[in-house]
């Protein structure tokens, strides 16, 4: 029956490493009714929140087992799923055939998924006080400072540094602007010097030529000049 037919070829995919050319799917290869029901039921990402490759490395790392773990249930599920099983039939089928090969039981399968599952609450418990190390919402201990937190002190000194040097600047305009306001006066005055200056000198020298010209008139027209 075809149903076999499939359920020995995932189980073969299972236990005989395809070389990478084969296990990579075609482009225009339509999936599989049952992968997609799989997959229905699995946490789905948008473009802004897929995860980078070297996460998915780390968390693939801390999926790796004896072989005879839930990690490795989960991976023969996955195979007879894409094989075009589904629902009960397929874990229970997955089940039979990976406790042949490794006795495993039931007990000590859910026991190794919450093992995986601890270790991925825990390490995520680790990145997560790192993020907030990183931030500088905890401080660690015996921990360089993260860059962003050098950045971030960097900024603070620079903004520091600024609002000093707006308190200079700000200090150096009113000493500019007082400064001005006494160049503008002492102009003032002494222009209003040079007016009176001018004023005198030339009322000086105008009582001194008529009184010239006087002399000059009298003095001469008299006869005085021939004394």
């Amino acid at each position: 029956m075809a149903i076999f037919d499939n359920i020995a070829k995932a189980a073969k995919d299972f236990f005989v490493e395809e070389d990478e050319a084969a296990i990579k799917p075609a482009a225009s290869a339509p999936a599989h009714p049952a992968a997609t029901s799989i997959s229905q039921s699995l946490p789905s990402y948008n473009a802004s929140t897929q995860p980078e490759q070297r996460h998915l490395d780390h968390i693939a790392g801390l999926l790796i087992g004896d072989g005879k773990d839930f990690a490795a249930y989960m991976k023969m599920v996955k195979s007879m799923a894409a094989a075009g099983m589904n629902g009960p039939l397929l874990y229970q089928t997955a089940f039979n055939a990976f406790a042949a090969i490794n006795g495993a039981t039931v007990p000590g399968l859910l026991a190794s998924a919450a093992t995986f599952e601890t270790a991925l609450q825990s390490d995520r418990n680790k990145v997560l006080e790192r993020h907030r190390e990183k931030m500088g919402e905890t401080k660690g201990h015996n921990i360089a400072p993260s860059a962003l937190l050098n950045l971030t002190a960097q900024e603070q000194k620079l903004a520091l540094e600024i609002a000093e040097l707006t308190k200079q600047l700000q200090e150096k305009q009113q000493q500019l602007t007082e400064t001005q306001q006494q160049l503008t006066e002492e102009k003032q005055k002494t222009q209003s010097a040079l007016a009176s200056y001018e004023a005198a000198n030339a009322s000086a020298l105008s009582e001194l030529q008529a009184h010239r010209k006087a002399a000059e008139s009298f003095l001469i027209g008299s006869g005085a000049a021939m004394a």
